[in-house]
C-alpha cells in the first residue's frame, strides 16, 4: 500500500497525540500502585507491583501505536478536514493506479491540503475527578510514610523503662543464607539457599550465615529433639555448622535481652539414601528346568539406585546329592556392567557355564544377585530373590530318607483316569447290545466316577471338595459291569464291594475326614509350582467336559476330552516332587567374647521386641479428646512418644511441630485447631458394627399394629 507524504505526516501526528494522552495517566497510576503496595505488602511485593504496572503501561503504548494505522488516519482526516471532501482514501494509492476522475479528485485534495495547514488534533480531556483523586492519593502516601517513620522512632526511643530493667528490643533477621554441602559419594554440587528450611541428602553439612539487627549479643539454634547449636559471631554474620543425620525441626533463639520478631519453626528434611532396586529380566521364573542340550544359563539383571551402583556380585550355590548325602557349595562372582551405562542405572548380563560349575544330573543351581551402592561410610545392600536351575534326576532314583526335602504330591488315586477311558471305550463297543435305559445308566455311572476324580484333583488346587455319603450300587442286574467310585479311586476294576468303615466316635481326624474339607490346605494347595498348577487346571477343564457328555449319555463325545485329560495328567506326574530350599539359615554371627560371661548389656527380652501399637493409638485418642474438650495435659507424653526413634507416622515432624507450637502458646486457638487436624488422620478406625434399629415414632407404631392385625386371620 502506497501512502502519500501528507497522509503519513497526519498518521504520525495521530500516534504522538495518542501516546501523549496515555502518558497523562502515568503519574496517577504509579501513585495508586505505590500506595496500595506500601500499605498492604512488603518491599519485594512493592517492587514487583511497580514492575507489573510498568509492563502493563508498555503494552498499552504499543497497542496505541499499532491502532493508528492507515485506515484510521484516513477516517480521522475525513472527519476533521472538510477540504478533502471524504476523499482521503485516494492518498493511499499512486496517481497511475487511479481512474482519470479519481486522479483529478486526488490532485484537488492535495492542492487544498498544501494551501491549507493540516487541522489541529483535539486533545482528549481527562475526567473531572482525576486530578482531585490523584491529589488525595499523593497526600495519603506521604502521610503513611511519615507516620510509619514516627512510629518506629517512638518504639525505639520513647519506650518506658525502669531502673535496672533490661531493654526489650525486637531483633529481626536482615539476611540469611544456608549453605548445603552434600556427601561426596552423591555427586551433588554444593548449593545455597536464602531460606532457613531445606531438604538435603542424609549426611550433608549445613552452614548458617545469619545477620541480625540489632546485634542480639548471643544466639543459638534449638532443635526440638533437645540439641542446641550455638551461633558464633564472625565476619560474615552469625555462623553455625552441623551434619544432617535425620529430619528435625529447629528455631532460632537470641539473647535474653531481646526477642526475635519472627519466632517460628524451621524444618530440615534428610533425604534417605534408598536401597538399590533390582529387576530380574532373565530368567523369567524362579524355578527353571534344564533343557536338553543346554550348556549355559543366561542371566540378565537391571539395577537402579538414586546415587549410583558401586558393586554387583552373583552368589552361586550348588546343591548336589540326594537323601542325607546332600552337599552344598557356595561361591561368588563379581559382575561387570555394560559399557556406557549411567551409574544410577546399570545392566548386568552373564552367561553361566554349567559344565565349569560342576552341574550334573539331579543337582540344583541357585543364584542370587547381591548389589551395593556408593553410600559412605556403610553401603546399602540389596539382594534379589533366589533363582533355581534344576536338572531333573532319574525317575527311578530312590527318594527314601529325604522326606524333609522332597514332598510327594501325587497319591495313587491320581492314576485312575486311564480306567475311565477303558470303561468309556467298552461302553461304546457294547452300545448296540444295550437298551437305552441301561446304556444311559452305565454312562451316568462313568460320569459320576469322572466327577469324583475331578473333585479329588481339585483339592490340590484349593477347591472345595463335595463331601458326603459314598455312592452305592444295588446288587441288581442294572449295575452289571459298571465300575464303582471305589474302583475309580483305587485304579482297579475288579467290581468287588468295598465296605467303608464307620467313623470313630470322638476322633478328631475322623470328624474332619467326614465333615470337613481341605480348601486352601497348606499341604494341598501351596506345594505346586505355577506351571504344574496351570497344567492341572487344564486337566480339570477337560474332565468337566467329559463329565458333561457322560452324564448326558454321549460317551463318544466324552472320549476325546478324557484322552486329553490323561495326557495332561501324565505331564503332572512328571513333576512328582517339590524340592524345598536346600540352603542353610543365615543366622547372625555369635559373639565369642561374651560366651559364658553372664554379660547382658544390650540384650532385650523377647516380649519387648514388638511395639504395642494399641497403646500408641490410645494415647492419640486421649490427646485428641482432651484437646477437643479444651484441655492439653497429655501433650508432654505425646511429644515424648513422637521423639522416640521407633515412632513411624506419615508426617512425624509436622505433628511434633504442632505440639511444640501449642505448648509454647497455650492460648492460641489456631494452634489448637492445627494440631487437631494433624491428629484426626491418626485416630484409630472404629470396628465395623451393625447400627441399632431406630425406634419407630407414633405413626410408625400405628403402622406396625395395623400390619399385625391384618396378619391375624
Amino acid at each position: 500500500m502506497t501512502m502519500h507524504a501528507v497522509l503519513r505526516q497526519w498518521q504520525a501526528r495521530l500516534r504522538r497525540r495518542a501516546i501523549v494522552d496515555l502518558l497523562r495517566w502515568l503519574p496517577l497510576s504509579l501513585v495508586a500502585t505505590v500506595f496500595l503496595a506500601s500499605r498492604f505488602a512488603s518491599a519485594a511485593v512493592l517492587a514487583a507491583a511497580v514492575a507489573v504496572a510498568c509492563a502493563i503501561l508498555l503494552l498499552l503504548l504499543v497497542r496505541a501505536w499499532r491502532m493508528v494505522d492507515a485506515r484510521m488516519a484516513v477516517r480521522r482526516l475525513d472527519a476533521q478536514s472538510g477540504a478533502v471532501e471524504d476523499s482521503a482514501d485516494l492518498l493511499l494509492a499512486s496517481a497511475g493506479d487511479l481512474a482519470p476522475l479519481q486522479a483529478l479528485q486526488r490532485e484537488r485534495v492535495l492542492a487544498r491540503l498544501h494551501a491549507q495547514a493540516l487541522p489541529e488534533i483535539a486533545r482528549t480531556p481527562l475526567p473531572r475527578f482525576v486530578w482531585p483523586l490523584g491529589g488525595v492519593l499523593c497526600v495519603l502516601v506521604l502521610a503513611s510514610f511519615f507516620l510509619s517513620a514516627a512510629d518506629t522512632n517512638t518504639q525505639r526511643t520513647n519506650a518506658p523503662q525502669q531502673p535496672g530493667t533490661p531493654v526489650d528490643t525486637q531483633t529481626v533477621i536482615r539476611a540469611a543464607r544456608l549453605d548445603i554441602e552434600a556427601p561426596a559419594y552423591t555427586g551433588l554440587p554444593p548449593r545455597s539457599a536464602s531460606a532457613l528450611e531445606a531438604a538435603a541428602a542424609e549426611g550433608s553439612i549445613l552452614r548458617w550465615r545469619i545477620h541480625f539487627e540489632p546485634d542480639p549479643g548471643q544466639a543459638k539454634l534449638v532443635f526440638l529433639d533437645g540439641r542446641e547449636v550455638a551461633l558464633i559471631r564472625g565476619k560474615d554474620g552469625w555462623q553455625a555448622e552441623i551434619t544432617l543425620s535425620q529430619s528435625s525441626l529447629y528455631r532460632i533463639v537470641v539473647g535474653a535481652a531481646s526477642t526475635l520478631a519472627e519466632d517460628r519453626q524451621y524444618r530440615l528434611d534428610a533425604i534417605i539414601d534408598q536401597i538399590p532396586e533390582i529387576k530380574v529380566i532373565a530368567p523369567e521364573k524362579t524355578l527353571t528346568q534344564l533343557d536338553a542340550g543346554q550348556r549355559q544359563w543366561s542371566l540378565d539383571f537391571e539395577v537402579a539406585d538414586d546415587y549410583g551402583v558401586a558393586d554387583a556380585q552373583l552368589a552361586i550355590t550348588l546343591a548336589q546329592g540326594s537323601g542325607e548325602q546332600v552337599t552344598v557349595s557356595e561361591h561368588s562372582k563379581r559382575l561387570r556392567a555394560e559399557a556406557g551405562d549411567d551409574p544410577r542405572h546399570r545392566r548386568y548380563r552373564h552367561h553361566l557355564d554349567l559344565a565349569a560349575s560342576g552341574f550334573a544330573e539331579g543337582d540344583d543351581l541357585i543364584v542370587r544377585l547381591l548389589v551395593s551402592d556408593n553410600r559412605q561410610p556403610q553401603a546399602n545392600q540389596a539382594r534379589s530373590a533366589s533363582y533355581i536351575l534344576r536338572w531333573p534326576a532319574d525317575p527311578g532314583s530312590d527318594d527314601a530318607g529325604i522326606d524333609g526335602i522332597v514332598q510327594k504330591v501325587l497319591p495313587a488315586y491320581f492314576r485312575s483316569q486311564r480306567q475311565i477311558i477303558i470303561d468309556t471305550e467298552a461302553l461304546i463297543v457294547e452300545r448296540p447290545r444295550l437298551d437305552d435305559e441301561r446304556f444311559l445308566a452305565r454312562s451316568d455311572t462313568i460320569g459320576v466316577d469322572q466327577k469324583i476324580l475331578r473333585l479329588r484333583y481339585g483339592q490340590f488346587l484349593g477347591e472345595e471338595f463335595e463331601s458326603g455319603g459314598q455312592r452305592t450300587h444295588a446288587p441288581d442286574e442294572d449295575h452289571g459291569d459298571a465300575p464303582t467310585q471305589q474302583d475309580a479311586l483305587s485304579g482297579d476294576h475288579d467290581h468287588e464291594t468295598v465296605e467303608q468303615p464307620a467313623a470313630g466316635f470322638g476322633k478328631e481326624a475322623d470328624i474332619l475326614a467326614e465333615f470337613g474339607h481341605t480348601h486352601d490346605h497348606a499341604e494341598a494347595a501351596t506345594l505346586l509350582d505355577p506351571e504344574t498348577r496351570k497344567i492341572l487346571k487344564a486337566a480339570l477343564a477337560e474332565m468337566w467336559q467329559a463329565e458333561l457328555h457322560l452324564r448326558q449319555g454321549e460317551p463318544g463325545k466324552a472320549l476325546p476330552y478324557e484322552n486329553r485329560a490323561l495326557d495332561l495328567i501324565k505331564q503332572v506326574q512328571q513333576s512328582t516332587r517339590i524340592y524345598l530350599a536346600r540352603v542353610g539359615l543365615e543366622l547372625p554371627p555369635v559373639d565369642e567374647s561374651r560366651r559364658l560371661s553372664g554379660e547382658r548389656s544390650g540384650l532385650r527380652d523377647r516380649p519387648g521386641v514388638l511395639a504395642d501399637s494399641v497403646m500408641d493409638r490410645k494415647l492419640i485418642s486421649n490427646v485428641y479428646q482432651q484437646l477437643a474438650d479444651g484441655n492439653s495435659s497429655d501433650l508432654d507424653a505425646l511429644a515424648a512418644w513422637l521423639r522416640a526413634p521407633s515412632t513411624t507416622l506419615p508426617d512425624t515432624l509436622g505433628v511434633l511441630g504442632a505440639v511444640d507450637e501449642l505448648q509454647r502458646r497455650p492460648d492460641c486457638g489456631e494452634c489448637r485447631r492445627r494440631l487437631l487436624d494433624q491428629l484426626w488422620s491418626l485416630l484409630p478406625v472404629p470396628a465395623a458394627a451393625a447400627r441399632s434399629r431406630i425406634a419407630p415414632d407414633a405413626s410408625g407404631r400405628r403402622y406396625l399394629e395395623l400390619l399385625q392385625q391384618e396378619a391375624v386371620p
